[in-house]
């Protein structure tokens, strides 16, 4: 079973894909602006005392950002506190040793604030780019985070494979200075991928961004129930959701739908989904739904029930929803930093000061 979280140690965290937005005149920004406006949202994240930002990989014209690494470091150099990381890094196109040394680099530049989230990715555009073979998509993965995982130790590497050249008492630069690097790996459904993540003894992140959070409970479970198995510690969970805050769950409601249903369109098309009515919208966005967009209390509510229901240590919001505006995006995080936050930390403590009088 799932471990209780821990409310004193509970993160609270936010995740873009420098999603291309408009501007006041409804024209989309140029790509270059977009980029600069996710640093200045991350800087305020800072500065409002959230955990974490998280900058995903894209190599598409509706996300702006294909290298987060180099965004992180930008925020890096005007940031104090926030720790950074990647949401995701899509190592399956990437070069394992390439993909350490970036992240290492980061960790020097931002005092040891480097994180690093591993997945497959949920777009493919990275493969034919950088000429890997998509029949190859689960090997790829597989081999690749078997060899990071071999280099978060820092020590000589031997290692051999079929996905890329063989490593012999290799060494690689630079080291964290720590002599460690967070580094989680993200899960949107497959079992195989929670048993992969508990056998090399890595946190696991769950993407839920459809369907019934509690439903992942069941992932959960196994996850622990693997790391057991495997010898290895317990491990944080942590939870990444799309979601917008706003003053009232009207305003939050009615403003991010045509943004919302215009990116699923966009997304679904390729992929052949039906498009999404208003009433999906809003029960997606209801209390048993994978949308967290409402006002401060109606998204903390559904935050605190979902970390107590999966056992989590963190959740990392995914606040931007397509062409929702810069200075929508950053009212939206004002309010979940003043006003969701405490309550989400309020309201955990309170459980775990309950459940320590129950325990006696």
């Amino acid at each position: 079973m799932a471990t209780d979280l821990v409310a004193t140690d509970f993160q609270l965290g936010l995740d873009t894909f420098g999603d291309v937005t408009y501007d006041a005149d409804q024209r989309l920004l140029p790509q270059a602006q977009v980029i600069r406006n996710v640093v200045a949202e991350a800087v305020l994240a800072d500065q409002l005392g959230l955990d974490f930002i998280g900058v995903g990989e894209h190599h598409r014209d509706d996300f702006a950002v294909s290298a987060p690494e180099v965004v992180l470091a930008a925020i890096a150099g005007q940031t104090e506190r926030i720790r950074l990381g990647s949401a995701v890094t899509v190592l399956s196109s990437d070069d394992p040793v390439r993909v350490f040394e970036r992240f290492s680099t980061l960790d020097a530049v931002s005092g040891g604030r480097a994180e690093v989230i591993l997945g497959r990715g949920s777009f493919t555009e990275s493969f034919p780019l950088f000429g890997f073979p998509l029949d190859q998509y689960e090997q790829l993965f597989e081999e690749k985070l078997e060899l990071f995982v071999e280099l978060l130790k820092q020590q000589p590497v031997t290692w051999s494979g079929q996905t890329r050249a063989a490593l012999t008492d290799q060494n690689v630069y630079p080291p964290t200075e720590s002599g460690s690097l967070t580094t989680w790996v993200a899960v949107g459904g497959s079992p195989q991928s929670v048993i992969r993540a508990a056998r090399h003894g890595l946190p696991l992140m769950l993407a839920i961004i459809g369907g019934a959070p509690m439903q992942f409970r069941q992932y959960v479970d196994l996850y622990h129930e693997a790391l057991g198995h495997f010898g290895k510690p317990e491990l944080p969970v942590g939870v990444h959701s799309p979601g917008y805050v706003a003053a009232t769950d009207e305003q939050a409601l009615e403003e991010a739908w045509p943004h919302y249903v215009a990116m699923q369109s966009r997304i679904g098309r390729e992929r052949g989904w039906r498009p999404m009515t208003r009433e999906q919208y809003e029960r997606t966005a209801g209390p048993d739904g994978a949308l967290f967009i409402g006002s401060p209390r109606t998204v903390a509510a559904k935050i605190v029930n979902v970390a107590r229901g999966l056992g989590l240590s963190r959740f990392d919001l995914k606040y931007s929803l397509g062409t929702l505006p810069h200075e929508q995006l950053m009212n939206s995080v004002r309010l979940y930093a003043t006003e969701v936050a405490p309550l989400v930390r309020e309201k955990l403590a309170a459980s775990e000061q309950d459940a320590a009088v129950s325990r006696r």
